[in-house]
């Protein structure tokens, strides 16, 4: 055996495929899902996508798991993703910021909580379904995240928070596969989950109304406020902060003679400020939360292609350490989809340097 290693298995063709592989590469593979708990609302179309580690999910993972010879657990988690992902995603919106809880889930739940569980269990490392690579330089002594072989699957953007001491018990089997590929060794080991659809981005908004569902939690924190121009001027009223996002246009509700957008959210006002597409644009930014992967600090302005999506080719750019937790980022030409909350992520080609959270 090369090792004990846990797989997180949703329930999904990627993570079964994942514990397969290494199986099939000999390591002694434990199947684990986890759950998070049940938070509905709304009826769901029957063509919806699935969630991940839903009561479907677990059973598709017991079977994938059943197939593949394996044992398999489920943990709950629900206490720990209210505390650390649901309550996060509704104050991040009421601090007129954007979050982004997939990124925050790797980081404390994947690669958090489930990591210190299995070193715990005398496991060696933890494996997920993840497009993206791990690997060791043996130059620099560092662990490097880089991006998976498959450019339309790559998932390197949503892990660059994670540490050298996670890197290191982390097993991503699928970054030198293309979901092409995934699909054809499903098929072949005759998986269930083999055809299974992309689950939705944010497993516990099943029906995806992300407004209906910070009503709910939010309540009378929701209030409806001005909407201002860059110039001052009151032109309508919004009915939440928690609704919008910079960059957004669409729900504005003002005429102007010509398109607006948010290009500025101020929680203390209860104001959006909008303002044409040329003020939405950002040449120059700072982010917070600084976590170098590839190096341990910038000494100097490094050349980087920047990521502000996880949809985003990436654009040239410039990246300078403030200090130990925070950067500049300018970019080569004006951007116009920087937006606070999100997190911006740092590319030496297939390599992350590392990324921070959009001030």
């Amino acid at each position: 055996m090369r090792g004990k290693v846990l797989v997180a298995m949703s329930g999904g063709v990627d993570s079964s495929v994942a514990a397969a592989v290494l199986k099939e590469q000999g390591y002694d593979v434990v199947g684990v899902t986890m759950r998070f708990g049940s938070y509905g609302g709304g009826e769901l179309p029957i063509d919806a996508r699935p969630t991940c580690c839903t009561l479907e999910g677990v059973e598709d993972a017991k079977r994938v798991a059943s197939k593949l010879g394996i044992p398999h657990y489920v943990l709950n988690f629900e206490e720990i993703f209210e505390e650390e992902i649901v309550r996060y995603f509704c104050e991040e919106y009421s601090r007129g910021r954007t979050p982004n809880p997939c990124i925050i889930c790797n980081e404390r739940l994947k690669f958090g909580k489930l990591l210190r569980i299995a070193l715990g269990l005398g496991a060696d490392y933890v494996a997920t379904g993840h497009y993206a690579r791990v690997e060791f330089d043996e130059q620099t002594g560092r662990y490097l995240l880089k991006k998976g072989i498959d450019p339309e699957k790559d998932q390197s953007y949503a892990l660059f928070s994670l540490g050298q001491d996670q890197l290191r018990h982390i097993l991503l089997p699928l970054g030198h596969l293309r979901k092409s590929e995934v699909r054809r060794i499903a098929e072949k080991l005759g998986l269930k989950t083999a055809r299974k659809a992309e689950s939705q981005d944010l497993c516990f908004i099943p029906d995806g109304d992300h407004i209906r569902f910070l009503r709910e939690r939010l309540g009378e924190r929701i209030k409806p406020g001005p909407i201002i121009t860059t110039d001052g001027r009151v032109v309508g009223e919004h009915p939440g902060i928690q609704f919008f996002t910079v960059g957004q246009r669409k729900g504005l509700r003002v005429a102007l003679g010509r398109p607006m957008y948010v290009v500025r959210i101020d929680p203390e006002r209860n104001a959006l400020i909008i303002g044409t597409r040329e003020e939405l644009m950002v040449k120059e930014f700072t982010v917070s939360g600084l976590n170098l992967i590839s190096v341990p600090s910038i000494e100097r302005p490094m050349r980087v292609t920047i990521k502000v999506r996880y949809r985003d080719p990436g654009r040239p750019g410039w990246v300078e350490q403030i200090d130990e937790g925070r950067a500049r980022v300018i970019y080569d030409e004006p951007h116009g989809a920087v937006t606070p909350g999100q997190a911006a992520v740092f590319y030496d080609g297939d390599v992350v340097v590392g990324g921070g959270w959009i001030d």
